[in-house]
C-alpha cells in the first residue's frame, strides 16, 4: 500500500496531539484533548467545504498542534501577555508543522503555504485564511462555548460571541447558525447579537 506524504502527515500530527497529557472527556470516553480539537477541526472543515485544498486540511488538522508544550501561565496575567502568547503559539505550531510536512517530504512553497495559514496572515483577504478562521470559530461555537458558559459572566460572553462572530464570513454566520446549540446558549448568541 502506498502511503502519499498526505496520509505520512496527518498521521504523523495524530501521534505528536495523541501525546497531549491533558484529557477531555466526549460522549463518555476519553481522549487527548488536542487530538480531539484537531479531530473536530478536521471534520467540520470537510463538512463545511468539502473540496478544501490539502494546504487548509493539514492546517486545520495541526491548528493547535502540540498546543501543550507552551503554557498560558508562562507568560504575564494580563492583555499584552496573553496577545503575546498566542503569537508565539501560531508560530511554535507553523515550525512544528513543518518540520513533519518537511519530512514528509513536501515542497517548500508547500509548506510554507500550510505556514501561512496556520498563522492566519491576511485575514477577511485569503480566502482559504477566512475559511480556516471560520472553521476554528465554528468548531468554538459547537463544542467549547458551554465550558465558556459555565466560566464566565454574560457581558463577558457577549464580547467573546460578538467577537468570534466579527471574525467570520458570512458563509461562517449561516453555518453557525445551523448548529444544534442548547436553549440558553441559543438565546446567549441571538442577544449578544441583537437578532
Amino acid at each position: 500500500m502506498t502511503t502519499t506524504p498526505f496520509h505520512k502527515a496527518m498521521a504523523w500530527i495524530d501521534a505528536e496531539n495523541a501525546q497531549d497529557p491533558n484529557q477531555e472527556t466526549f460522549q463518555s470516553q476519553s481522549y487527548s484533548k488536542e487530538l480531539l480539537y484537531s479531530n473536530r477541526m478536521f471534520e467540520r472543515l470537510l463538512n463545511f467545504e468539502p473540496n478544501a485544498s490539502q494546504e487548509i486540511q493539514i492546517a486545520a488538522k495541526a491548528q493547535h498542534i502540540c498546543r501543550w508544550k507552551i503554557t498560558r501561565e508562562s507568560y504575564p496575567m494580563d492583555r499584552v501577555g496573553y496577545l503575546k502568547w498566542r503569537e508565539d503559539l501560531k508560530k511554535f505550531h507553523a515550525k512544528t508543522t513543518a518540520s513533519i510536512l518537511e519530512k514528509a517530504g513536501y515542497s517548500e512553497p508547500f509548506i510554507a503555504r500550510v505556514s501561512f495559514l496556520i498563522e492566519k496572515k491576511l485575514l477577511k483577504k485569503d480566502a482559504e485564511t477566512q475559511l480556516l478562521e471560520d472553521v476554528i470559530c465554528l468548531v468554538f461555537l459547537e463544542y467549547y462555548l458551554n465550558p465558556f458558559v459555565q466560566k464566565h459572566d454574560k457581558e463577558k460572553l457577549k464580547n467573546i460571541i460578538l467577537k468570534t462572530w466579527n471574525k467570520m464570513s458570512e458563509n461562517g454566520h449561516t453555518e453557525a447558525l445551523k448548529i444544534k446549540y442548547s436553549y440558553e446558549n441559543l438565546e446567549l448568541i441571538k442577544e449578544s447579537l441583537g437578532l
